[in-house]
């Protein structure tokens, strides 16, 4: 691994230039680490998406296609997996809808539900989102062992949980909050 010279800060308040992998992964932080690691599988799945025509695929649009189409994930969970508002949520799905990526149509089983199906241009790109991840963890493969690779899942899955976890408690103690101190009502 190499340094960067960036002067942004790091996760953990460390400047980026101080943090950015070196030549031994032990003496860097994980903050840092996955910070410098982030954009391999996105400028992966960018570069792949561009060179076959689909570079107006927007930000986020490879997540909710390839989850959708590779991996038969509900829209509606991958958009919220995002961590954005309802209404980035509402454009993206319009501008996929737009471009020709997905379709909307009625739930049959609760008609105040919309339900969002890839279009054959939209399985295009997630065919190619796919073919990027692959060759990405081809390279990983040749670089570190079964074990590394499956100990790196299973220290990155720790801290989704760690997340979860986080957020929950944050959630509930929002809720017990709001509860303990209700609106003011004003009498007529």
């Amino acid at each position: 691994m190499t340094a960067e010279t960036d002067t942004t800060p790091a996760n953990d308040g460390t400047p980026a230039s101080d943090a950015t992998p070196a030549t031994e992964a032990g003496d860097v932080v994980v903050p840092a680490l996955l910070r410098a690691a982030r954009g391999t599988y996105g400028n992966a799945i960018r570069a792949r998406l561009a060179a076959a025509g689909f570079e107006d695929l927007p930000r986020n649009g490879p997540h909710v296609l390839g989850g959708m189409v590779n991996h038969g994930v509900p829209a509606a969970q991958l958009l919220r997996e995002l961590g954005v508002s309802k209404q980035a949520r509402s454009q993206l799905i319009d501008t996929l809808v737009v471009r020709g990526y997905v379709q909307r149509g009625d739930d049959p089983q609760d008609r105040r539900r919309l339900v969002l199906a890839a279009t054959e241009r939209g399985r295009a790109a997630a065919a190619e989102v796919r073919a990027a991840v692959l060759a990405i963890d081809e390279q990983l493969a040749q670089l570190i062992s079964p074990a590394q690779l499956e100990g790196m899942r299973a220290g990155l899955l720790a801290l989704c949980e760690i997340r979860e976890r986080s957020e929950a408690q944050a959630h509930e103690a929002q809720a017990r909050t709001d509860q303990a101190n209700p609106p003011a009502t004003h009498a007529a």
